[in-house]
This record gives C-alpha cells, sequence and structure tokens, in this order.
C-alpha cells in the first residue's frame, strides 16, 4: 500500500522550479483511488518532500497571491445557519467546511468567503498543510 500511495504521489505531483507540488484535488484523487485517509497522504508527500498546493477552499498554495480568499458578504442565510452549527471552539474544520459545499451545491470556496466576511477561520486541514 505505501508503495502505491508514493507511486501515485510522484506520478500526481508536478515539478517546478521551487520543488515538486502536489495540488489539494489531485492528493483527494489518491484518497479515492487507495482508500486511504487524507492525512496519510498529506504525511507521505511531507516525507517525500512534495509540496502541497492550491487548496480547494483557496486558503493556500496559490502564486503569487499565496490565497484566493475574499471576503463575501453576499451570502445565504443557509450558509451562514451551516457554518455556525459546524463550528468547533469558534472554528470551522476543514472537513467541515467540505461537507457544507456539498450539501449546499456549492463551490468550496464560496465557504471559505463566507467564513472570510464573518471572521471565522478555517482549520485542521484534512491533509495536515495547517
Amino acid at each position: 500500500m505505501e508503495n502505491d500511495l508514493e507511486r501515485l504521489i510522484e506520478e500526481k505531483s508536478e515539478k517546478k522550479e521551487s520543488g515538486d507540488e502536489l495540488t489539494c484535488a489531485k492528493a483527494f484523487e489518491i484518497v479515492e483511488l487507495l482508500g486511504v485517509s487524507p492525512e496519510l497522504v498529506g504525511e507521505t508527500a511531507d516525507t517525500m518532500e512534495i509540496r502541497l498546493t492550491r487548496c480547494s477552499l483557496g486558503l493556500f498554495g496559490f502564486q503569487p497571491e499565496k490565497r484566493r480568499v475574499e471576503p463575501d458578504p453576499d451570502f445565504s442565510p443557509e450558509l451562514q445557519e451551516a457554518i455556525e452549527a459546524s463550528l468547533v471552539n469558534g472554528r470551522l474544520p476543514c472537513v467541515e467546511a467540505w461537507r457544507i459545499a456539498s450539501e449546499l451545491e456549492i463551490p468550496k470556496p464560496d465557504v471559505a468567503n463566507a467564513c472570510e466576511a464573518l471572521d471565522i477561520k478555517i482549520n485542521e486541514c484534512q491533509l495536515g498543510a495547517f
């Protein structure tokens, strides 16, 4: 299993001047293909010195601005209610942000943008990046 995981990470990573990179989306492709946890994929990529990039929520890994989250006060009451109901110690876990996006059938960055407008931090990256 470990060899399959490392092989897939190597296949799906991109060679950049700054080193090898694996996007969040490609990391989750590996999660689905192998049926392993996102955390294991993130830890393995880290061990292989492959940097995680292009967070699906827009929180990290973009160039040159690093993040794509913008406060967007124009969100639905349903989104605010779902976010507030999912807070853990005043923060929204990444896995909950993904769940909310799926349930409300909206893009993941929309959840992050609403959180930014509400001054709510997203934490506990499923891949372990933050």
